[in-house]
């Protein structure tokens, strides 16, 4: 069958990452279909429906950004504070470079799908309990209980500052990563110790 065909499969979310990053994350089904030289029956026969559409590209571009954050959290030598900057920096930069298909995806997408809504939650939802971990796993948090509380707070606070962040342009990005890695190390350090570096 060919929605079974992975290179075909590969080669119609390709087709829709263009067309949305190109034209707005407003874009219509049949602008995909079209980007990808097919109709939208076909497109959908290729995913089940459209939500098998969304989820996929949710599939490919969340995971994308988690595994792009993954060796800025676990690089130990970086220190507390030059780990949450390379990790804050690279979400910023990536969500920044593909606007459209971040605003496609948590915005519209999530509007429009509660099962893929569903679905990215819960794939954020493991990066906070993977941070979570970590932090406990180092010893940075000794309480598993603690360190699980504050890795899905600060996935959620970067998450939703880089949302406002993309709204106001103005505003550098560098002021936004200092103050999210200063809210992290100030959770993080001992009560009324804050590490400069």
């Amino acid at each position: 069958m060919s929605g079974r065909d992975p290179d075909r499969r590969r080669a119609l979310l390709d087709a829709a990452d263009r067309v949305i990053l190109r034209e707005g994350p407003g874009v219509s089904m049949a602008a995909i279909a079209a980007e990808a030289g097919i109709t939208k029956p076909i497109l959908y026969r290729h995913f089940g429906d459209k939500h098998g559409l969304y989820q996929a590209l949710a599939d490919r571009h969340v995971r994308t950004v988690i595994a792009q954050l993954r060796p800025e959290l676990a690089e130990t030598r970086a220190g507390l504070r030059g780990r949450a900057r390379a990790a804050i920096g690279v979400y910023l930069d990536l969500i920044s470079a593909n606007l459209n298909l971040y605003r496609f995806l948590f915005h519209r997408v999530g509007a429009e799908d509660s099962r893929v809504r569903s679905h990215m939650t819960a794939l954020v939802r493991s990066l906070g309990e993977e941070l979570g971990g970590m932090l406990a796993a180092e010893r940075v948090v000794p309480d598993p209980t603690r360190a699980q509380v504050l890795g899905h707070a600060f996935v959620g606070m970067v998450q939703t500052t880089g949302d406002w962040w993309l709204e106001h342009p103005e505003v550098d990005r560098a002021v936004v990563v200092e103050g999210l890695v200063d809210v992290i190390v100030a959770a993080i350090a001992p009560r009324g110790e804050v590490s400069p570096s």
